[in-house]
Order: structure tokens, then sequence, then C-alpha cells
């Protein structure tokens, strides 16, 4: 997770991008016109979690001056995420189910007075595992909040949720940053070499919070070409390996969500080259391997391959049958 710092930098809010977002939920802390109840969508690790935490730092905060002041004992807290008036919520790992009693749990906490600030914020992270029961529990908080709560979703996507949970909700959505902007802040904030600032910003997608998490942990490269590696070989294997492959990749739902990442990165760069369109691609690294796709396979293969990918996707999200999802995959996907 991107973390929320609060040592205050000329950036508003200390937060890379997002800047009509962060001018948005300044504006309602300063004219005292908070929403009860926000929803932030976006791809993971775009820095839903990481502008979450900074309006709760604002609303918070118990300094001087514009909020978050980022030295009072109450941002202090909100960074550590020890602050009682802040709670997170969210399921045991991504990939699993976000349950009814976290959220009755939450709903028992909400109802009781702030501890030490003006307000109770809660922050419900991947709410698009929230089990039905679950998000009809939130439902109800949101249809009669306590006037001192402030609700904060985060969601990869509105369409995931319940319509009602949506339309409850001021909704922000969290677009990938320009590469440029990812570059610039690995190698200015988090000492990243240059040449591994600028491979990180073309992997990421935009996804800020994605290239830092990549960039302290060590295996994720190598995930990612294994991941790679293992579609080269599927696009010239049998139906008997796909389905072996799908067999073993639906074990592991986490595994399974990464790999369709960057798989659709992948056939998003193949068909950009096909199309001959001017765009930096995110596979920067592996030009042969996509230039030689690209010329085989064709415009129409490859915009075939990103739909069958991104159903698989929004099925796995939606808690559909992990081996049946992906069978299915395997056999849309190309063949070489």
């Amino acid at each position: 997770m991107l973390q929320f710092h609060p040592m205050k930098t000329d950036s508003a809010w200390n937060i890379v991008g997002h800047a009509w977002a962060v001018r948005f939920l300044q504006r309602a802390v300063a004219c005292d016109s908070i929403s009860h109840a926000y929803l932030f969508t976006g791809p993971p690790g775009v820095g839903k979690t990481t502008l979450a935490r900074a309006l709760a730092a604002a609303l918070l905060c118990q300094g001087t001056g514009e909020p978050p002041c980022g030295t009072c004992r109450a941002c202090q807290r909100v960074a550590s995420g020890s602050h009682p008036d802040l709670h997170i919520v969210e399921s045991e790992r991504a990939g699993a189910n976000l349950k009814i009693e976290q959220v009755r749990d939450l709903e028992h906490q909400l109802a009781l007075t702030p501890v030490e600030a003006r307000w109770r914020v809660a922050i419900l992270r991947r709410f698009e595992e929230a089990t039905t029961s679950a998000a009809n529990a939130l439902l109800k908080t949101l249809e009669e909040p306590p006037p001192y709560v402030v609700l904060v979703v985060l969601a990869g996507d509105a369409e995931t949720l319940l319509p009602t949970i949506v339309s409850r909700c001021q909704h922000i959505p969290l677009r990938p940053l320009p590469m440029a902007v990812v570059q610039q802040a690995l190698a200015e904030r988090w000492n990243a070499e240059p040449e591994q600032a600028r491979l990180l910003a073309h992997l990421s997608g935009g996804r800020l919070g994605w290239a830092v998490r990549t960039l302290s942990d060590r295996t994720a490269l190598q995930r990612r070409a294994q991941h790679l590696d293992a579609l080269g070989r599927l696009l010239g294997a049998s139906t008997v390996e796909r389905f072996r492959y799908a067999e073993k990749l639906a074990h592991d739902p986490i595994a399974a969500q990464e790999t369709l990442d960057l798989w659709i990165g992948w056939w998003r760069d193949v068909l950009l080259l096909a199309a001959g369109a001017e765009a930096p691609l995110i596979n920067a690294d592996r030009q042969t391997e996509l230039r030689s796709q690209a010329q085989r396979l064709g415009v129409e293969r490859s915009t075939a391959a990103i739909e069958a990918l991104r159903s698989a996707a929004d099925r796995l999200s939606r808690n559909a049958n992990p081996r049946l999802t992906l069978e299915v995959l395997m056999l849309d996907l190309p063949r070489l």
C-alpha cells in the first residue's frame, strides 16, 4: 500500500498527481461541506488509499493552518494507522471476501461519538470484495449515517458495487498518472535509479502505488517475467496444457489477478504495435517479442484477446468460479 506521508511538501496534501481530486476535497474541508460518503474508484495501486488517508488526516488534524498540518499528534497517528477515530476495513487479503461481521463491527464503532476529533472516518478498501450481505449492511449505514461519520469506499470500478451504494456516495474516479510523472516521483521521492525508474514507470501503467511496491519487492519483476513467459508458451500450447495451467492458476486468486493484469497490458502493447499507434509501450523491455506477435496476430485478434482477458478479470472480481472462468479464457486466447 502506498502510504500517506505526513511531511509537508510543495504538492497539495503531499500526493503525487490527482490534483483535481485533491483540490475538490480541499475545498470541501475548507468550506465545511464534507459529504457523508465518498467513493474512490480506480485500478489497484493508482492511489485510492493514499488519497483516503490524506482526507482522513485533513478531517482529524488538530494543528493550526490548512489541514493536514502533518506534524500534530492526530496527523502522526493517522499516518501510523493508530488514530482512534480512523477505521480501516478490508478483507483478510486481496481476493478474499470482506464479510458482514466486519461491517457490523464497523457500524458498532461508528455508533459511538468520536474519541478525540470532530469526525469518525471509515475507509473500506477493495469493497468490490464485499459479500452481498456485507454490502447490504453498509447500505443501511449509508442511508442513515450519524452526523459525525465520513465513509470512504474504495473499489476498482463503480460497476462492481450495488447501484444503491454508488448513488449514495460522492464519486471520485482516479485515473492512472502519466508515465513521466511516475518516473519523476520514483527518482525524486523514492530514490530509484534512473533506468529502474524508467522501467517501472512503463510497467506501472500509471499506477504509482504499484511502482513503489515493486521498487521494494525484489521478487515482483521475477513474477512478471514468469507470467509473461507463461503467456508466450500458452500461445503455442494444446488445450490440455492450457487447462492444466488454468487449474493451477485457479488455486491462487491473487496470482490469477496479477497474471490477468499483466496479460492485459501485454496485449495492449501488441494491439498498439499492430495498429501502428504512436503511444508508449508498457512492456518496453520486450519489444522484439511484442512486434513479432503484432505482425502475426494483427489488430482483430489482439483486440479479441484484450476483451477475453477483461471479461475474465471482471468475472473473477464478481466471485465467479475461478477454474471455469480461466478455462473459458484459455479457449479464447489466440494461438500461434
